[in-house]
């Protein structure tokens, strides 16, 4: 039912499936095509010419986006003393030690981004069987095992997105708001590619990206022409 509605609302824009398109028109299609009555995500999703299964073919990190993401962000943070009272000032939704691990490992996981201090990573490393598979896992290269709580906190409230290849070398993540501004939508879409560009491992060989499209929740996808980009 929901692909021939997309078929449907890419015939009524004159939008052709196969087609590449400047980022600027596409931006514009797909905004035109987020007809639901609530306000749909932006997506952008990415297929590299990498194999995730090679250590020295990974794409991952983290990419602040100029206009944030438009959706609220649900942050635990695993800290004590000082450092869990310095989470709760910077706005975190969660806060413990071994209780938050207790209320995890019961599968109470009412968050979007895990925090913790270096000092806690004896606590959360008994929950990578549960927190790993959704992506959760406190990481020191993604700024997530750190002291400064403060900035993480931050920055993950503030727009900050999460990237990881998965398998057959598919990216994806929400980059906005159908509400955005076209020039907003563009310029986040922007920083986001930047940001797989500069994350190329040094052991791909070949064609790096090999395709991208952006699409709204409910909207058909839109393929972007990459030449020029990477």
């Amino acid at each position: 039912m929901k692909k021939t509605s997309k078929r449907m609302t890419a015939a009524k824009n004159g939008l052709d499936r196969e087609k590449l398109y400047p980022l600027e028109e596409a931006v514009k299609l797909v905004k035109n095509g987020a007809t639901a009555k609530f306000d749909e995500t932006v997506e952008v999703a990415m297929r590299l010419g990498v194999d995730p299964r090679h250590a020295d073919q990974m794409v991952r990190g983290v990419v602040s986006l100029p206009h944030g993401t438009g959706k609220t962000v649900r942050v635990a943070v695993f800290a004590k003393a000082d450092k869990a009272d310095e989470a709760k000032k910077a706005g975190a939704d969660l806060v413990g030690a071994e209780d938050l691990a207790e209320k995890i490992q019961k599968g109470e996981i009412n968050f979007d981004r895990c925090i913790a201090t270096p000092d806690m990573m004896g606590v959360v490393g008994r929950l990578g069987k549960v927190l790993g598979p959704k992506g959760l896992m406190p990481n020191p290269k993604l700024g997530t095992v750190t002291m400064d709580v403060t900035k993480a906190v931050t920055d993950a409230k503030g727009g900050q997105v999460e990237f990881r290849a998965e398998k057959h070398g598919i990216i994806h993540a929400g980059v906005g708001k159908a509400s955005f501004t076209e020039q907003q939508i563009k310029e986040n879409v922007e920083a986001f590619l930047s940001a797989i560009v500069k994350a190329k491992p040094t052991g791909v060989k070949g064609k790096y990206l090999k395709g991208i499209a952006i699409s709204s929740t409910m909207g058909p996808g839109v393929k972007i022409d990459t030449a020029g980009i990477g």
